[in-house]
């Protein structure tokens, strides 16, 4: 999810509808409010809907759905005559490139927040991480046409944004923030992605770091957009988001030729959708009119062509909208979920927990019990963390998403010990002793079950811990255990032991390999253990 601040009298003064009615509305459009401050507010966005990552894409959807404008926003591109070029050595290394000028804007510190945030919200639910897509802003003015997009040599200088001093590209890699955390998208190329102007100053070094010299500032006027990646739909996606939002903002966008192609193109495409099947799948009772309605306040154009058909416009910052049913959720969005009446069902059943559940709640109370706070980390991981960090080696049992969006979340978790490893990352300058533990499902292939992991991080976190915490926990639990030697490269050799209950093996504890916990930036001590909730299952039987 996409948590999206909107400043309040920002919004104010692009919907011309106060903040008391945004509040009370926007949970209406699929959105979340996460917490209120004295200017502006956090609302959580779903990924599907990255046009609404910014206050002018909050804006124009509330418009419509308001009833203040509706039907579909039209976007004028007029010729700019700046040419784009793309170095063919590019071709297996970063080879799309999408671009657009928006002249005319009058940034504020808050439109400027808006944009940059746009730009980073893109980054994670459009361009995983800036693997398929990165995205440069950069004040037109400061440089000169025509702009080119290279394989440059790793040795080429420039100062990158908030720096003062050049750096090599090999050196931005190592010693900028922004090159740390993005170096391995890069780093094993010959060439660097680069772009430059005509007199050969640098605007970017996508997907790291844009140029000090092209710095969007209160002061800048228009804009030279780059989006640069390696799936060509995703990086038009983010073009059009963009564009459409600073035109919201006032800017006049203008085309870009690259490589004799003029883009971006802001027209809407075209389809036909059945009035009947809608109205079958929502439950309600629309004629044609009444939903062209009820998707122009969606923002889309909407005309009745028969008796059951609708054609439909979509916008072209809409890239969520791939089958007709995307189209029927926007048209009961429109009906109002607070419009609709709330009816029993047809059937009665009286409902029991599940074994699993009662196993899953035991294991709660006996844990917190003894000390251990729980946690929740994500179903979805990545290899790195998964297996890289820990020292181990990718199980072929692994079960992958077929279309991630990020790279952080690339497939299914397989264990949960790991995941609480990240955890105490992130918390790690909170107070310690840290005791903490986590019980969920996880995949091996397409099976699902469940296991529990707990983690102790302090100064003194030791396998003697570890194995009185593990021993205890079983106790309660009711399970009788063995221990046999492991060889678990997450643990410390001879500090380390594989569980078997019933000569099954079900788990491994014991103390965490310093290089792991250099692996997850750590510095204290951490033990750990993880079991396999199955014994509880068969233990039961």
């Amino acid at each position: 999810m996409a948590i999206i601040t909107l400043p309040y009298k920002y919004l104010e003064d692009l919907t011309g509808v106060s903040k008391e009615t945004l509040i009370e509305r926007l949970p209406m459009i699929a959105a979340d409010i996460e917490r209120y401050e004295e200017e502006s507010f956090d609302v959580e966005f779903f990924p599907d809907r990255p046009d609404m990552f910014s206050t002018e894409g909050v804006s124009r959807a509330m418009r419509g759905f308001l009833g203040i404008e509706t039907g579909l926003c039209r976007y004028e591109v007029s010729p700019s005559g700046i040419e784009f070029s793309i170095d063919d050595n590019l071709k297996d290394i970063r080879p799309i490139l999408g671009s657009a000028v928006i002249r005319g804007i009058n940034f504020t510190e808050e439109s400027i927040q808006s944009l940059m945030g746009l730009q980073e919200a893109l980054h994670w639910a459009v361009g995983r991480g800036r693997g398929k897509v990165a995205i440069g802003v950069h004040d037109l003015d400061t440089v000169k046409a025509p702009f080119s997009y290279i394989a440059s040599e790793r040795s080429r200088k420039f100062v990158p944004l908030d720096f003062d001093y050049e750096m090599t590209m090999d050196e931005i890699l190592t010693e900028h923030p922004k090159g740390r955390d993005y170096a391995h998208l890069v780093e094993e190329f010959e060439r660097f992605p680069l772009i430059i102007d005509a007199d050969d100053n640098v605007l970017s070094f996508p997907p790291i770091i844009n140029g000090e010299l092209t710095k969007v500032t209160t002061d800048t006027k228009n804009i030279l957009l780059d989006c640069t990646g390696t799936d060509e739909k995703a990086v038009m996606v983010a073009v059009n988001i963009i564009t459409t939002a600073l035109s919201e903002a006032g800017g006049k966008v203008e085309s870009v030729c690259v490589n004799g192609q003029d883009m971006p193109s802001l027209t809407p495409s075209e389809r036909t959708v059945s009035v009947s099947e809608c109205n079958r799948l929502l439950g309600f009772c629309l004629t044609a009119e009444e939903m062209a309605g009820m998707l122009e306040k969606m923002r889309f154009g909407a005309e009745p062509l028969l008796e059951d058909k609708l054609k439909v416009q979509i916008p072209c910052y809409r890239a969520d909208i791939m089958h007709d049913w995307d189209v029927f959720e926007d048209v009961a969005i429109a009906y109002g979920f607070d419009n609709l009446d709330a009816e029993l069902p047809d059937t009665f059943t009286i409902g029991k927990a599940h074994p699993l559940q009662k196993n899953m709640s035991a294991v709660r109370i006996i844990l917190s019990g003894l000390g251990f706070l729980e946690m929740m980390p994500f179903t979805l991981s990545n290899e790195r963390v998964m297996y890289k960090f820990m020292q181990r080696e990718v199980p072929d049992y692994v079960l992958p998403v077929m279309h991630p969006i990020s790279e952080e979340q690339t497939v299914v978790r397989t264990d949960i010990l790991p995941l609480m490893m990240e955890t105490l990352k992130i918390n790690q300058h909170r107070e310690c002793p840290q005791r903490l533990f986590a019980a969920g499902d996880v995949a091996h292939n397409i099976e699902t079950f469940q296991k529990v992991a707990g983690v102790c991080m302090h100064t003194d976190a030791d396998f003697s811990e570890i194995y009185a915490v593990f021993d205890a926990f079983m106790h309660e639990l009711g399970l009788n255990y063995t221990v046999r030697e492991s060889d678990d490269r997450a643990f410390i050799e001879g500090r380390r032991a594989d569980i078997y209950v019933n000569d099954i093996y079900a788990g491994v504890f014991g103390e965490i390999h310093p290089q792991v916990i250099l692996n997850f930036e750590m510095d204290l001590p951490v033990s750990g253990f993880e079991l396999d909730l199955r014994v509880l299952l068969k233990d039961n039987q």
